[in-house]
């Protein structure tokens, strides 16, 4: 994907001493490494509301199960937010039981 200066194989050790250290100190992120980048933008994905497929393509992993395995503190947010979800929907369904029968049924008509 990127190359070196001089057209060749740019190598980790060399980006980081030449270009990414620098960058970082310059920044007052003094010791931030990339692989700690590739985990903020997990979380951010994660926090964005990217489900686990998403992250996997994202990060290359070969399957949801690593990126699980790896970020899953990351989704544990979420059931709180799918309950409130089911909560909701499950409040928009309910019919009451004093309804007639006609209506309980006519939002699954064809």
């Amino acid at each position: 994907m990127f190359i070196s200066p001089s057209g060749g194989v740019l190598w980790l050790r060399n980006f980081r001493r030449r270009v990414f250290d620098p960058a970082a100190c310059s920044a007052g992120l003094d010791g931030l490494t990339p692989h700690e980048l590739r985990h903020t933008a997990a979380s951010l994905a994660v926090s964005a509301g990217a489900n686990v497929k998403a992250v996997q393509r994202m990060l290359g992993h070969p399957f949801a199960a690593m990126t699980l395995d790896v970020y899953s503190g990351l989704f544990d947010d979420d059931l709180d937010g799918v309950a409130d979800r089911m909560d909701e929907a499950a409040a928009k369904a309910a019919v009451p039981p004093d309804a007639p029968r006609g209506n309980r049924d006519s939002d699954h008509e064809a």
